[in-house]
């Protein structure tokens, strides 16, 4: 599983032009479900992502998290995040979730996140999207199990 995961002041995410997701002051997560991530992954991952400290203190140090800013979530399903790019010019995705995994992955860390009692809103799963997004800092992060 991997995670982009983005400190944003505002994300939201269109289908077709129509707003499906969006949020204020809190992280953008594009979401890749690879073929081995299982159910103690995935909630692993949720615990990961919303214990870890990206937002900043009061001297401007990053060492609040999500619960502490009061942030929301915006969760956006992205394939190619399980793109293997080590060799040629063309990425392969061998390793990449079948879209029925993809879609069960996707669902599971959503849940995971509201189990953690963070709000959550999410993108369209296998839909084209556009991602609008003011990355705050800018502060990005690539997270991996």
């Amino acid at each position: 599983m991997k995670v982009l995961m983005q400190r944003v002041s505002e994300a939201h995410v269109t289908v077709a032009g129509v707003t499906v997701g969006g949020i204020e002051r809190g992280l953008l997560l594009l979401v890749g479900i690879e073929r081995h991530d299982d159910e103690a992954l995935i909630v692993r991952m949720a615990q990961r992502v919303v214990n870890y400290r990206v937002f900043p203190d009061a001297q401007g140090r990053m060492n609040l998290d999500i619960y502490q800013v009061a942030g929301e979530i915006l969760m956006v399903s992205q394939f190619t995040l399980a793109a293997d790019n080590s060799k040629g010019r063309r990425p392969g995705f061998s390793n990449a979730a079948t879209p029925e995994q993809g879609l069960w992955g996707c669902q599971r860390f959503e849940e995971a996140l509201r189990e953690l009692s963070v709000p959550v809103q999410t993108g369209q799963f296998g839909a084209d999207m556009q991602v609008h997004l003011i990355n705050d800092g800018p502060v990005t992060f690539f997270l991996e199990l």
